[in-house]
């Protein structure tokens, strides 16, 4: 069967409301900057979050798009059903029509009819629609005009009504909101129609019976107290989820089985030798969703359905997973350790473990499959297309690194192997928590290796541990939020005035108080200022507000989607007065300086490393600037000199500062400006121009008015962030002027201590030889005393329990001198069983070593024999069955744990 295109399927949607009047916009980056309550865009709503705030007006009435989404944490949780079901993803494209205060519920309503029915021909037997019932607690009633509405298109049995949960809409817990009429589709066969009618499965989980568009009627705001008031107009905010509409298009039962996914499943599926079967899970996928595993009974033909559900999983996981991490790296996140950063992360290795674990791919696998995705999306997201080497890299990396702590788990597995056989067979949930939290080990792959050696785990105790964690953490974060507590009604944009002036005068719009830790700060927002808000890598301004009566420190200015907050320790005595907001000039004048700095290094970086190099973070505040970019090597300290040559000959010329404050985006393009992935810009940008030949960016921060203010530039250190991510350190003025200074002052040091040679590089270069030199005369010192003590020491072995028996305390200087001791009389003893400790400056160290064929006999361990020795140092340590070591911190315990050997091994020998 010949499927239809998701291109063109995209195209028709769009083409349909441009023909109603609606202005067709780009998809927002992905990740979200500017607004605290949230990581990702997970709506096709969260962009435009401002309109229906009524915090800046909406630029067209009438808008329409497909906008990547994300789902991964918080109340919209997706990731567990993701290839287990036929139609919950990580990334999805959500297509919406907006309209901002124009049309209401019955254009909305006709217009999702007519391209449902009459575009994309769905069946209308096979539809159906519900509406807000109403919520007692919330004082909201039923919404009958919606019912009556859809009483124009099809019978009372197909409209159905809707709780709060499923016909409410709210993208948070707080912010707009409103109720819902969503559409499903029943896509089951005729057989499965006749047995039970699909109103009964609507919003039941069916995984053939979806909703496939949901119209918000966008009229409240929830607060932070739970209550409901109204915005200052009506808004429509509509979403229909792209894969689901393109499962129901092509007439199939999954959306994997559509043009969005099949070239991916392909690939993959031929990538890594394997053949994708379509199995769909039933409902019921618990036993699947916790081990990726299905127990097989008797039956050879259920053990080979088992093992291609369990691919087909992969191979959908995988598809889909590398949508989202591909799409995220482009629009700007990193993998991390940290917050968004984390989120990408964990979900790329997911996805390299499934392929680890059910299609056997040991190897970096993934980054292989970014080519086909970029050359699939290309004509809708060319993002991707663009950054197509950079993202592949990434991932590359980040695979190989995973891979190699996969590695070091399973062997932190086997190290625990024993303990858990001690333990009646049983993984206790501290356990695998160590390993999900250290060594990135998922639950469910705990338990695959448990059931493969035949142990028990138990997901309960993991979920304890890991809610403790949760615990911590929430505990360090928790704050307490108030509403906003409007002080001067405005209709009106906040102004931003900080380009032209570092004072003004202020009224304050609205407050709210914050809370965390038994502190509590102030946010305000006020009617205009000078304070720059932290964007596009440059920290927010401080200073003062002040009154006749008071004079309030502004800690820090930060934005919360557009409004400019300031954030205070305090409230002016009057709030209803007004004020003067004044910044730190000095602070400012040293920020704009590393920032004009940032944009002079930009393109000098691509001067002298190519034009492949791209902004991927910065962070320039008054003491230095820092700027991470794309490039796949280390910079080479020519390199940087050149960089800085260049830098400081355009300081030189002082160059006067180009501003532009309303250019159309298209022509800012045409003209050469640099733009950033992941940031959206308006119609209109500002552009920052220093020399039309060499710099010219857009960009919305404070610059000094000609680069000769800057006055000196200065590398301070160059480093690798991540893969292909290169970062700079550098400063200006005053402190680059610190910086040679203090390396001169470390330099006129090293002078003195060296004697003050005349030549300084020889002096260094003869005496590193010397100590090369002296070194080498040590180690075969070392290795001629080893040889002496091993000599002696095999003198001492004696019989024990039918083994050759050492334990001794030896003067080892370091931890490989005593493995080194250990092999070299295992060499020359049979049937040894050994123990060895040392004091290595003050440290504890202990060695257990046994001959092969004793080690494999099962009585004897040295693993388990260095853990129970090691008490002794108050230390701890493991290895293979026949060789071990620990570390500890009680070096005065080294006697004991010698003597204590003789006994243990004894015992164990019976």
């Amino acid at each position: 069967m010949s499927l239809p295109s998701a291109s063109q399927v995209r195209q028709q949607f769009l083409d349909f409301f441009a023909s109603k009047g609606h202005h067709i916009v780009p998809s927002a980056p992905i990740v979200v900057k500017d607004d605290p309550t949230l990581m990702f865009i997970n709506s096709g709503m969260a962009p435009f979050k401002d309109f229906f705030l009524g915090n800046k007006p909406a630029p067209y009435k009438r808008i329409a798009d497909t906008q990547k989404c994300l789902r991964v944490s918080g109340k919209h949780n997706d990731l567990e059903e993701v290839g287990y079901d036929t139609y919950h993803h990580t990334m999805f494209e959500m297509l919406g029509n907006w309209s901002f205060g124009d049309y209401f519920k019955t254009d909305a309503i006709a217009w999702a009819w007519e391209l449902l029915t009459e575009v994309y021909k769905l069946p209308k037997d096979r539809l159906y629609v519900t509406y807000f019932e109403g919520d007692q607690g919330d004082g909201t009633a039923a919404d009958t005009e919606t019912q009556e509405l859809w009483r124009k298109y099809t019978t009372d049995d197909r409209i159905l009504p809707g709780n709060k949960k499923d016909n409410f809409w709210e993208m948070g817990d707080t912010g707009p909101c409103g109720p819902c009429t969503e559409i499903h589709i029943d896509l089951r066969s005729e057989e499965e129609v006749a047995q039970k009618p699909g109103r009964e499965l609507v919003n039941a989980d069916h995984p053939q019976v979806v909703e496939i568009w949901n119209n918000v009627f966008m009229e409240f705001e929830r607060r932070a107290d739970k209550s409901l008031i109204k915005l200052p107009q009506q808004n429509v905010d509509t979403g229909m989820g792209f894969e689901r509409l393109m499962m129901a298009v092509s007439g199939v039962k999954s959306n994997y089985d559509t043009d969005v996914f099949q070239p991916l499943i392909q690939f993959i599926a031929k990538e890594a030798g394997v053949q994708y079967h379509g199995t769909t899970p039933g409902i019921n996928n618990e036993e699947l969703r916790i081990n990726n595993s299905v127990e097989a009974d008797n039956n050879q033909q259920s053990t080979i359905n088992n093992q291609q559900q369990k691919t087909d999983i992969a191979v959908r996981v995988i598809a889909d997973h590398i949508r989202t991490i591909a799409f995220t790296i482009a629009d700007g996140q990193l993998p991390s350790n940290v917050k968004a950063g984390y989120v990408i992360r964990r979900i790329l290795r997911r996805a390299v473990r499934y392929a680890f674990s059910s299609l056997n791919q040991k190897q970096p696998f993934l980054y292989k499959i970014v080519p086909v995705l970029a050359d699939h999306m290309s004509g809708i997201f060319p993002e991707l297309k663009a950054q197509e080497k950079f993202v592949t890299r990434v991932i590359e990396e980040e695979e190989i690194a995973f891979l190699r702590t996969l590695e070091n788990g399973l062997r932190r597995f086997d190290a625990l192997e024993e303990g858990f056989r001690q333990n009646g067979g049983h993984v206790d949930g501290k356990s695998a928590f160590e390993l999900s939290d250290t060594f990135g080990f998922p639950f469910d792959l705990t338990a695959l290796l448990a059931r493969e050696k035949g142990l028990t785990v138990s997901e309960e105790e993991f979920k304890k541990e890991l809610e403790q964690q949760k615990a911590r953490s929430r505990n360090a974060s928790e704050q307490e939020q108030s509403d906003w507590t409007i002080v001067e009604p405005s209709q009106e944009q906040p102004r931003f005035v900080g380009y032209d002036a570092t004072t003004a005068e202020a009224r304050i719009l609205r407050y709210r108080a914050v809370t965390q830790k038994g502190k509590t700060e102030y946010q305000l927002v006020l009617d205009q200022t000078p304070f720059y808000a932290e964007s596009g890598g440059q920290v927010g301004d401080t200073g003062y507000l002040l009154t006749p009566l008071s004079k309030v420190r502004v800690i820090d200015t930060k934005k919360e989607n557009d409004l400019i907050v300031h954030y205070t320790l305090d409230l002016p005595h009057d709030l209803d007065a007004a004020v003067t907001a004044q910044v730190d000039e000095a602070r400012r004048q040293q920020i704009r300086k590393n920032h004009s700095a940032t944009h002079l290094m930009h393109a000098a970086l691509r001067q002298v490393l190519g034009t492949h190099v791209a902004q991927r973070g910065s962070l320039v505040n008054e003491k230095l600037l820092r700027f991470d970019f794309s490039h796949f090597s280390k910079v080479t300290e020519d390199q940087l000199r050149e960089v800085e040559r260049i830098v400081n000959e355009r300081i030189r010329q002082q160059i006067p500062l180009g501003e532009e404050r309303a250019v159309p985006l298209e022509v800012a393009k045409e003209r050469g400006a640099t733009a950033l992935f992941g940031e959206k810009y308006a119609d209109v940008v500002r552009v920052i121009t220093f020399d039309a030949d060499y710099s010219v960016e857009l960009c919305g921060g404070i610059h000094a008015p000609n680069t000769g203010e800057i006055g000196f530039f200065k590398i301070v250190s160059e480093s690798a962030v991540g893969a292909g991510v290169r970062r700079v350190e550098a400063v200006t003025a005053e402190r680059a002027e610190q910086f040679v200074d203090e390396q001169l002052d470390l330099l006129a040091q090293v002078r003195e201590l060296l004697g003050n040679p005349q030549h300084l590089t020889t002096s260094i270069q003869k005496l590193s030889e010397e100590t090369a030199t002296l070194r080498k005369q040590l180690e075969q010192a070392e290795q001629q005393q080893l040889g002496q003590l091993k000599d002696q020491l095999a003198q001492q072995v004696k019989p024990l329990n039918g083994v050759n028996f050492l334990a001794a305390k030896v003067p080892a200087r370091s931890a490989d001198a005593l493995k080194t001791l250990a092999f070299g009389l295992r060499q020359v003893t049979e049937n040894l069983v050994l123990v060895l400790g040392a004091d290595v400056d003050g440290k504890p160290q202990l060695a257990v070593m046994l001959d092969d064929e004793l080690a494999k006999g099962g009585k004897l361990n040295a693993s388990q024999l260095v853990r129970e020795l090691a008490k002794e140092i108050q230390g701890g340590g493991g290895g293979q069955p026949f060789f071990a070591t620990a570390g500890g911190k009680n070096a005065a315990g080294l006697d004991a744990a010698i003597g204590k050997a003789e006994g243990l091994v004894s015992g164990l020998l019976g």
